[in-house]
């Protein structure tokens, strides 16, 4: 292992601690741990060491991800939303805006993505937020829901529509006319700081859209959802290694019929899918990342089977996770029982199955021979 990787999976272990069941039952990560761990450029350390990142490529990133996954997928999701702020930030602002803005993600401010309503998901051609141009300002008006690190945030990216295309907004949380409204009682990730954001004429300077209004819409998407779903995809490996390692554990400690469980040929089974659906998510993201540290034009392709095949198998995987310690495992806060709900909901977020199943059968069409 490299040793800046090894050095940042110290640190992140150091933080986390024994707490993530106790964040999990609360609901929240302490504040001051999330700024911390912003300030050691952990929430987005593939930003360049320039910008006061960790410099790490795709690969290294998405190791480090999975890491942070395996001890608490509520941390790993704010990683993720401050990962995606950071890319949507190198990826459309201009040179003066990502030595701004870049800065300030690494040194402990907190960021969130808003780009999903009501009517509008995956598909956001039909988003209703908009921004208009008035005079050296921007109006801003609109409703974002379950805007993971919302709660967190002192900056939120939204995404609109406007004249000639879209556009990608840098919204302080504290501006008037912003609400931030926490979820109540999220299915998963209790403690990523999932909120639903309202945007009543909020009005800023033109400077803070990201490289300029007009924007076409599928570069805005493509910019921050493939962060998004590497970095899903890669949490998702960290469940499977979380649910793994407990259930191997729990398997040879525990006795029934007079022999520990792992000598249970149908207990045995559920060990060695556990291991098969790790490794298999594993080589998925290792694959997607590889494709993006070399510019690959199969990056969104990659990128969407990874977070397809990862956040699948880490949803069976947990099950069967659940299975194994039976008991021993369905208690708020257990490791498994956490896994058990995180992963379903990655089944939803950055793309839902069915999403990711259209996307990849229209690459089979498209590239059949």
């Amino acid at each position: 292992m490299p040793e800046k990787l090894a050095e940042a999976n110290a640190v992140v272990e150091e933080l986390v601690g024994d707490r993530a069941g106790e964040w999990d039952l609360a609901g929240e990560i302490p504040g001051d741990l999330l700024r911390k761990a912003g300030g050691l450029g952990l929430l987005c350390a593939q930003v360049g060491t320039e910008h006061g990142g960790r410099g790490f490529g795709s690969r290294e990133n998405g190791e480090f991800t999975a890491h942070a996954g395996s001890l608490c997928s509520s941390l790993r999701s704010v990683m993720t939303s401050q990962g995606m702020a950071a890319w949507t930030i190198q990826r459309l602002g201009t040179p003066g805006q990502s030595a701004a803005l870049l800065p300030r993600l690494t040194g402990g401010e907190l960021a969130a993505v808003g780009f999903s309503e009501t009517d509008a998901g995956s598909d956001l051609s039909t988003m209703a937020t908009t921004l208009e141009t008035d005079g050296d300002e921007v109006v801003l008006d609109g409703h974002k829901v379950w805007v993971t690190g919302a709660h967190y945030a002192d900056l939120l990216i939204v995404f609109a529509k406007c004249e000639g295309g879209a556009a990608a907004v840098v919204v302080p949380a504290s501006a008037p006319g912003v609400r931030v409204e926490r979820v109540a009682d999220p299915m998963g990730c209790r403690a990523a700081g999932h909120a639903h954001v309202r945007l009543d004429g909020v009005r800023l300077p033109a400077s803070s859209v990201l490289g300029g209004p007009g924007l076409p819409l599928p570069l805005l998407v493509t910019a921050a959802l493939a962060y998004g779903r590497i970095s899903v995809a890669w949490g998702c490996v960290g469940i499977l290694r979380a649910c793994r390692n407990a259930a191997a554990r729990h398997a040879a400690s525990r006795t029934q019929s007079g022999k520990p469980l792992t000598g249970h040929q149908l207990v045995q089974r559920h060990l060695a899918e556990l291991y098969v659906s790790e490794q298999v998510a594993a080589q998925a993201c290792a694959h997607a990342s590889a494709c993006w540290d070399e510019g690959s034009p199969d990056v969104v392709v990659a990128t969407v089977l990874a977070k397809h095949v990862s956040a699948g198998n880490a949803a069976k995987g947990a099950s069967s996770a659940v299975q194994v310690l039976a008991s021993a495992g369905s208690r708020d806060g257990h490791v498994v029982a956490r896994a058990y709900r995180d992963a379903k909901l990655m089944e939803i977020i950055e793309g839902s199955n069915e999403i990711c199943q259209l996307l990849l059968a229209e690459h089979a069409v498209a590239t059949a021979q």
